[in-house]
């Protein structure tokens, strides 16, 4: 049978495109490496945050956002500077970044709102920026939680797309891992690839790769959405960006094995152009996780902006480089070290408040939809996943006194060791600021201006407070690691998602969307992200690619 679409990744984007094109009673053969239990992707473990622009939960929470400010901000954050001609790695991201912001301060609420997508009414302030105004950053909050995390994201595209599988319309295929386009002349006409042996591993676990048989499928139209090299610890470090210096020696990994990467080197050899492969986005809060789903398994904090964070001899990082606010220029500041490791130095009353987890796993309140247990937020106590890290976690230790802390993290292994004098020198300077209501101290001005945002005030942003004051204890310190996540560059796409090949024109029959494709013309964010824009790149990029395909 020869199909009208085949869809090679059964993601977000693959999804939101399936769908679309199954809209205009088009048929669908999606085809992915996984089983049927990973269905979804990345999307599934996310947070579910998203980045939205002058939306009535922002005018609630008395924040003015406008587009212009939006694009200000985007410009500043992503840096492009591969804007040379037509030909330029920046040319076509740059046209999806305005075409994205476009869509984010328009209908991509109202959008996802008719598919019963809801929000959490306190907005995030995520990459808050820490420079100029038209600088890398958020000048407000921005970062809008759907209501149920990630699994609610997806519930509305897969309640379609297993209603068109019932019709008939869409075939979905798992287990069939695509090795080859198949070209006929300069037009994509279809895949080649092996199908896998059966597998019964969960969602995020590592499934086999036994061989059974060989397949192709052909269709007019072949759309890529497989995503990016975020487990592909050696594409990581081939990719590496020069300019970070020497790629880290450890990582752990944000995402799961099977987010390896492979498709962008098998649509390059089928003529795609891949632009920007050198930028990519790593966080630098990692935790190692005391359940492990996959192996090296990572977790992000999500951080308020209030803990002590010292690199891994014991230095406090100076601005812009405190919690949450810019994210790559914290890797920087890490990787100057040579090492990578950092660690964060927080009272009791910050990790209570100002720990968050990032994940749909480690958020079950809002992945459940339990407002009482939501509620249970602003209660005195960590919320339970953050204790269970506490409690199980091995890169957290605690201790009554500063002295003793230290010697803890020093226990730890690893090095280089820990001056007690040194730290506590720091953290007593840091603590003297706080006799007045003004000071020089930038992370304290920080949090004291952040404060004035009353979502922060109600549920982020814990009142400054004296670290050494004993009332304050115990002390908590948190080894933090380089977590791997996503791929910003990738294959280089038009507006209408068509994949560009290395003449600079589109190629017959092949699309891409999502994170193989850097989230829209092989780069929508530059060198950095507002946050938000992941989830919301892949279902505007899938929803893009499907109407592009459907309208053909």
């Amino acid at each position: 049978m020869k199909y009208d679409a085949i869809i090679v990744g059964a993601g977000l984007a693959g999804l939101v495109a399936a769908t679309e094109i199954a809209e205009a009673n088009k048929h669908v053969l999606v085809l992915d490496q996984e089983p049927e239990a990973s269905i979804g992707g990345q999307a599934w473990w996310s947070f579910g945050g998203l980045f939205l622009v002058n939306s009535p939960e922002q005018r609630r929470m008395g924040i003015k956002d406008t587009k212009e400010l939006a694009w200000q901000d985007w410009l500043g954050t992503a840096g492009f500077d591969r804007l040379e001609s037509s030909q330029g790695e920046d040319f076509w991201g740059h046209k999806w970044a305005e075409a994205y912001v476009d869509f984010a301060a328009g209908e991509k609420r109202s959008w996802l709102h008719s598919l019963g997508i809801r929000f959490f009414p306190v907005v995030g302030w995520a990459e808050r920026g820490g420079s100029l105004a038209d600088g890398h950053g958020n000048s407000v909050p921005r970062f809008h939680i759907v209501w149920g995390t990630g699994p609610a994201i997806l519930a509305p595209f897969l309640h379609k797309f297993n209603t068109f599988r019932k019709q008939g319309i869409i075939k979905y295929r798992p287990r069939h891992r695509v090795d080859q386009i198949l070209l006929q002349g300069n037009k994509a006409t279809g895949v080649a690839g092996t199908i896998l042996a059966t597998s019964n591993a969960a969602r995020g676990e590592p499934s086999n790769r036994d061989v059974q048989s060989e397949f192709e499928f052909y269709a007019e139209h072949i759309l890529v959405t497989s995503g990016g090299i975020g487990a592909n610890m050696e594409l990581i470090k081939k990719n590496w960006p020069k300019w970070l210096g020497e790629p880290p020696g450890q990582m752990i990994a944000g995402v799961p094995a099977h987010v390896d990467g492979r498709m962008i080197g098998i649509a390059e050899a089928a003529g795609a152009r891949v632009v920007n492969p050198d930028r990519m986005w790593h966080y630098t809060e990692g935790i190692r996780n005391h359940t492990p789903v996959w192996d090296n398994h990572g977790i992000r904090i999500l951080p308020g902006p209030s803990s002590i964070w010292l690199d891994a001899t014991g230095k406090r990082f100076g601005s812009p480089n405190f919690p949450g606010f810019d994210t790559l220029a914290s890797l920087k500041a890490i990787q100057d070290t040579g090492y990578s490791h950092s660690w964060f130095i927080l009272s009791k009353a910050m990790i209570e408040r100002e720990f968050a987890l990032s994940g749909s796993e480690q958020n079950p309140d809002l992945t459940n939809k339990k407002i009482s247990h939501v509620l249970k937020r602003i209660l005195p106590g960590a919320p339970d996943p953050v204790q269970a890290f506490i409690e199980k976690g091995e890169d957290f230790v605690s201790a009554h006194s500063l002295s003793a802390l230290v010697h803890k993290m020093n226990s730890m292994g690893e090095g280089p060791w820990l001056d007690e004098a040194f730290i506590h020198k720091q953290i007593a300077a840091r603590d003297r600021e706080l006799d007045n209501r003004f000071s020089k101290d930038q992370q304290l001005m920080a949090i004291r201006q952040a404060r004035t945002y009353r979502g922060d005030k109600w549920v982020r942003v814990e009142k400054p407070h004296r670290l050494l004051d004993p009332k304050n204890g115990p002390l908590f310190a948190v080894k933090l690691h380089l977590v791997s996540r996503k791929t910003l560059g990738g294959l280089q796409t038009d507006l209408s998602a068509r994949v560009i090949g290395a003449d600079g024109k589109p190629l017959d029959g092949l699309f891409a969307a999502g994170e193989v494709a850097g989230f829209g013309g092989g780069g929508v964010h530059g060198y950095r992200a507002l946050e938000g824009t992941f989830l919301g790149g892949c279902l505007f990029s899938g929803r893009v690619a499907g109407r592009s395909i459907a309208n053909q």
